[in-house]
Order: structure tokens, then C-alpha cells, then sequence
């Protein structure tokens, strides 16, 4: 059973300057909670009860966001505020969450690297720190259970638009099940034309430990940084690997518009704003709509 996460959190965030300068781009908040709060929930909800997060320079406020914070916690129940009191206890009680430094940032396979000592030989969740899974059945459950069955490596997957397969990491493979997959190859941001499939890692893998001794295999690539599909192209020359398609939407927050478009889908779908900033949009794309229609 797998009972480790690990999640990279270590990057600057230049694509979220200037509000990145002095907070980490995943404590940005959808709607009202960080998005690595999210990230966090999703683990545990799949039973992880250990989780480790690989930070960086100028990520104290992920460290202070996980642990208690005596003063606030009076403060609130001075006011009577048990409501609000209750959800911040909640965030430093979900699980053990442990923090490591990343000291120089060379990309992701060297992040994951940092986690080695913890994992301690175990196999581990890895959850990117920047990116939501909203989904029917638990992406992260599943892959556990996945990986039980096969006692191998497990990602998850999605289908993407092909022309924007550069984007991502593909995997090529052949189907052995309804939304399951046995890897062949995997290629880091394909051009459309080189690409195996359309079928994108989504952010979301459950490894063999062993996958430490190919990332130190890995030889650096564009900017000096070590891929982690690269190390698992290695490491598909010794073991098998298997992909699941997700049922669900996956949320990339590392950009600007999908950060927007998370906030919106999250928005409506929240207990206290939702209903009203459902109307609240209706109105805006009415006046959108007569705009348009003026020109």
C-alpha cells in the first residue's frame, strides 16, 4: 500500500509575476483555498497519511500554511468564530507534512530526487504542486490500486488537442483495457508531427522507488534541468509502466488563463458565492453579448 506523496513545489512561478515575487504561485488561491491545499486534500482523501514537499527559495509561506498558528486560532475563538477556527485546525491536522529543500532548481526529475531519503525505498504518490484533478473516481486512489495490481509504475493520462501536443509529456503505448495502457515510450513536449499519441501525462504518478536510480542516469537536457520523462524512458528499458486515462478535467494553474478559467469552474461550483456568481456571470456575458452586437 502506498502511504507517501511527494510534491514539487520549488519553481519561481515567473509566469505569475509579480504577485509570484514574494508568495509561491502555489499558495495563489481558487476562490479561498491555496491550490496546494487542494493538492494536499486530494492525497489524503486517497489515504495518504505522509507527505513530503520539495520547496524553494522564498516557499516559507507553503510551511507556514501547513503548520499551526497559536495566535490566529485564539483570535477566532475570542470572536466566537468556530467556523473559521475549525478549517484552519483542519489544514495542519489533514496529515504528516514534511518539507524539503530543492537548493538549485534543475527541473523536475532533480526535485523528485530530493525525495529519496524520505521515500526510504517505499513506493510514493508524486503530485505536481501546481495542477487540480477534478474527477468522478479518485485519480489518486486509482493509481494506487493500480499499482498494487501491477506492483509497477502507474501514470495518469489525458487526451489533448493534438496540435498542442508540444506542450506536454506523450506517451506512446498500446491499450490493454478500457482507459488502461502499457507504455512503449514516452517523448518531453513532441512536435505535433513526432508525437505518439495525444494521450498527455496528467500530472499524476504513482512510482516504484526505483525510479531514483534512473534519474541519476539522466543526463541534463535544455537549461541544464533533468527531465523526469527522461529518466522514465530509461527506466521503460527495464520495467514495465502503465497509463490510466483519467475520467475527469485536470486544471493547470502554472499559466495565467488556465488560473482564471480554474477560478471560474470553482467558483460556481462553491457553497457560499456560487449561486450568486452564477448570476453575476450571466449578466456580465448578457452585456458582452450586446456589446458585441453594437459593433
Amino acid at each position: 500500500m502506498i502511504k507517501k506523496a511527494v510534491i514539487p513545489a520549488a519553481g519561481y512561478g515567473t509566469r505569475f509575476l509579480p504577485a509570484a515575487k514574494a508568495q509561491p504561485k502555489e499558495m495563489l488561491p481558487i476562490v479561498d483555498t491555496p491550490t496546494i491545499q487542494f493538492v494536499v486534500e486530494e492525497a489524503v482523501a486517497a489515504g495518504i497519511t505522509d507527505i513530503l514537499i520539495i520547496i524553494g527559495k522564498g516557499k516559507r509561506a507553503i510551511e507556514e500554511h501547513f503548520d499551526r498558528n497559536f495566535e490566529l486560532e485564539a483570535e477566532l475563538e475570542a470572536k466566537g468564530k468556530l467556523s473559521e477556527l475549525e478549517t484552519i485546525r483542519r489544514i495542519s491536522g489533514m496529515a504528516e507534512v514534511h518539507f524539503v529543500w530543492q537548493k538549485e532548481l534543475r527541473g523536475l526529475g532533480d526535485a523528485v530526487r530530493c525525495a529519496r531519503h524520505h521515500v526510504n525505498g517505499e513506493p510514493f504518490l508524486l503530485l505536481l504542486g501546481d495542477t487540480l484533478i477534478q474527477s468522478r473516481v479518485s485519480v489518486a486512489r486509482r493509481l494506487i490500486e493500480l499499482h498494487e495490481h501491477y506492483n509497477e509504475t502507474v501514470v495518469a493520462l489525458e487526451p489533448v488537442d493534438p496540435a498542442k501536443v508540444g506542450r506536454y509529456g506523450v506517451i506512446g503505448g498500446s491499450a490493454i483495457g478500457t482507459g488502461l495502457y502499457l507504455i512503449e515510450s514516452l517523448i518531453e513536449k513532441p512536435a505535433a508531427g513526432e508525437a505518439p499519441s495525444n494521450l498527455a501525462i496528467a500530472s499524476r504518478y504513482a512510482f516504484s522507488p526505483r525510479i531514483f536510480q534512473y534519474i541519476d542516469q539522466t543526463q541534463p537536457g535544455k537549461n541544464g534541468e533533468i527531465q523526469l520523462t527522461d529518466a522514465m524512458q530509461l527506466m521503460l528499458r527495464d520495467a514495465a509502466m502503465y497509463g490510466y486515462v483519467i475520467d475527469g478535467r485536470r486544471h493547470d494553474i502554472g499559466n495565467k488563463l488556465d488560473f482564471l478559467r480554474t477560478n471560474v469552474i470553482y467558483g460556481l461550483e462553491h457553497p457560499e458565492v456560487g449561486a450568486e456568481f452564477r448570476e453575476f456571470l450571466k449578466e456580465l456575458a448578457k452585456g458582452l453579448g450586446e456589446v458585441k452586437g453594437e459593433g
